[in-house]
């Protein structure tokens, strides 16, 4: 008879904010988006500055957008490309003082030919207009794009979400997640006189303009595109400091003016959520530019120094336990997940959309981590264990490089039990600590490759991982623990893994481990002669199948 146990779990991809569509067939402007191509390589932006003026009445937006960029290498396509998605249009280009008249569009993409442009070395400045009817979401922040609807009183609301979808799809840039502003942007947004403008980093002026109101933010921090939003409604601040490990962190927080108390209570989580992932993760990486939490017309989006919030003011996933543990009911999951995105995802960013594990799994992780900060290992543990119920193991992790597509959604369950398995197995919680905020200060504000992350995590444990990520990034295999009474011995071995996956597995609530691999073996133990006493840690992420 063969007993089978589950070391599984759940939560509901629908928790996920980003877009999930996996593509089977690609296509050239797949690849012009995806990759860093002969049109991108050559240039580095250094800083955008946006403005831009939506209108609600005709669901239009039309602005400027001037990039700072430099000439990284003299050999190189003279064509320079722009992304900006159809149907939106750019008017016009100007690049270092002098209009630019050579310039096609091909799909999302514009050439602009810089043949006959003096382009410097340093700071050329390439100046754009652009305008038209932005692609808008149908269920955001999931498949992205302009939000365009009204708020409880019946005013006007607006914002964006688009990871996955791209920055391009309202401004024109480079959309490359290789290449974040070196030194941050800034983002005027122009509004009707009645409604208020909020953006990333800081306010540095807000004045009124022919009648409207014109308010402009400043982020000094790289940033990716994807995270730079305006948000547009009848909000009011509220203001509080959080005394971190840089010092004193502003908070700024803006709501619709009708949810301002009931904000002032919930939002009292941020400090809670500092304080826990500033002793996981280390610092917060952009003090400079503030902490925000602004209402959003959608349920939650990690936009850098101003995350998007939309849970209701309740614990939670919109009231729910994701993870049925009982341990997700006493937090708001929105604060805790998208706020986790400012260590992984902003301040470490992949470069390419199909390595998204980096940001998902471990910001997964942290929630975790914060329910291990106030109610102890075990209770994080069982919330970690709770979320397997959702892991659907239907493509890898890891997407297929080079035409933006990211891989399969199990990047946050999956990945977070991944990431637990690992620290069971390291046996070390404050090594694992210092793993963290080691990688939070060795790829502080850099873009960073799956291969990066998987040698510093090697590296710092001093633990042969190649076959471990292999397992779980790269498949869809679950390791199978065989255990089977063989008359007074008990033999054991890996099934379903990857070559070279020899994990080591501690036995629950004992000293002992065993070193199963894909060959037979004997269990040599003086407490232990039948196969039912046999109980694994149940934080590896394994199965394990028992022939009595």
């Amino acid at each position: 008879m063969k007993k089978l146990i589950l070391l599984m779990g759940f939560v509901s991809i629908t928790a996920n904010a980003q877009v999930l569509h996996h593509k089977k067939e690609f296509t050239r402007q797949d690849s012009l988006r995806g990759t860093n191509n002969e049109f991108r390589d050559w240039w580095n932006v250094k800083h955008y500055k946006i403005s831009v003026e939506p209108t609600s009445e005709d669901k239009f937006i039309k602005g400027n957008v001037d990039i700072k960029f430099d000439e990284t290498s003299k050999k190189h396509n003279k064509l320079l490309q722009i992304d900006l998605q159809t149907p939106m249009e750019i008017k016009s280009i100007n690049l270092n003082g002098k209009e630019v008249i050579d310039f096609k569009r091909d799909g999302n993409v514009y050439f602009i030919n810089t043949e006959k442009s003096k382009l410097k070395s340093k700071d050329n400045l390439l100046k754009i207009s652009y305008s038209g009817n932005p692609r808008i979401a149908v269920r955001a922040p999931w498949d992205g794009g302009w939000i365009f609807t009204k708020d409880a009183k019946q005013r006007d609301w607006i914002s964006v979400a688009v990871q996955g979808l791209g920055a391009s799809a309202w401004f024109p840039n480079k959309d490359y997640l290789g290449d974040e502003p070196d030194n941050g942007m800034e983002l005027e947004i122009i509004t009707p006189k009645e409604l208020l403008g909020i953006g990333n980093g800081r306010l540095i002026k807000q004045e009124k303009r022919n009648g409207k109101n014109v308010a402009v933010w400043k982020v000094i921090n790289p940033i990716n595109n994807y995270n730079i939003i305006p948000y547009i409604g009848n909000y009011v601040n509220f203001k509080d400091t959080y005394q971190g490990e840089k010092g004193k962190l502003d908070l700024d927080y803006y709501v619709l003016d009708y949810n301002l108390e009931k904000a002032k209570t919930q939002f009292e989580q941020a400090k809670l959520m500092l304080k826990s992932f500033e002793h996981w993760f280390g610092p917060y990486a952009f003090y400079e530019d503030s902490f925000k939490i602004i209402e959003a017309p959608h349920l939650g989006m990690e936009h850098q120094s101003g995350i998007a919030y939309g849970n209701r003011f309740a614990n939670g996933y919109l009231g729910r336990d994701l993870s049925g543990s009982g341990w997700g009911e006493n937090w708001d999951f929105i604060i805790v997940h998208e706020a986790g995105h400012e260590w992984f995802g902003n301040n470490i960013t992949e470069k390419d959309v199909a390595d998204m594990w980096i940001h998902e799994s471990f910001t997964s992780y942290s929630e975790t981590l914060f329910v291990e900060t106030y109610n102890g290992k075990e209770a994080g543990s069982e919330y970690v264990r709770g979320t397997r119920q959702s892991i659907q193991n239907d493509i890898p992790i890891i997407g297929v490089y080079g035409v933006n597509q990211e891989g399969s959604g199990d990047m946050y369950s999956k990945g977070a039990n991944m990431i637990h398995t690992l620290r069971t197995w390291m046996n070390d919680d404050e090594k694992f600590r210092q793993m963290l905020r080691g990688m939070n200060k060795e790829f502080y504000h850099q873009t960073v490759t799956t291969e990066q992350i998987e040698s510093f995590i090697a590296n710092f444990s001093g633990l042969d991982l190649t076959a471990f990520f292999n397992q779980y990034l790269r498949t869809i295999k679950i390791p199978v623990l065989e255990l089977k009474q063989n008359g007074n011995k008990i033999d054991y071995r890996y099934n379903n893994i990857v070559d070279g996956f020899a994990m080591p597995l501690r036995l629950k609530n004992s000293k002992e481990i065993i070193y199963p691999t894909a060959e037979w073996q004997t269990l040599k133990s003086n407490s232990i002669k039948k196969v039912i006493d046999i109980t694994i840690d149940p934080n590896y992420y394994i199965e394990t199948h028992i022939d009595l």
